[in-house]
């Protein structure tokens, strides 16, 4: 297995685990106006059992993983690149296309 291999693996591996990372962050933090509750204005009774640190904190990890799966993005595609990988479509260009088989449409 050469170096480029192992390099495409392990961004992948960062990848995906930033990935998942990522969605369990986004799924953890609050809402900004409280649902439905917000919209009647009863949404102000969570801020008063909030900890401000907490979402200061979840938010900061959240920009810090999107950077990361954006880094990873890139450079899996640039990789990618430099391994000579194929794309479905140049796949589809070496199939032969023949007639159908069988009888006209009516």
């Amino acid at each position: 297995m050469s170096t480029v291999n192992i390099i495409f693996f392990a961004f992948k591996f960062v990848h995906y685990i930033i990935c998942i990372g990522l969605i369990a962050v986004v799924l953890l933090q609050a809402g900004k106006s409280g649902g439905m509750a917000g919209i009647f204005g009863g949404g102000g009774t969570d801020q008063i059992f909030n900890a401000p640190s907490g979402v200061a904190f979840i938010k900061k990890l959240t920009v810090v993983m999107a950077c990361i799966f954006l880094f990873t993005s890139l450079m899996l595609t640039r990789i990618s690149t430099n391994m000579s990988m194929m794309s479905i479509v140049n796949q589809l260009a070496n199939v032969p296309i023949s007639a159908p088989v069988g009888g006209t449409c009516k």
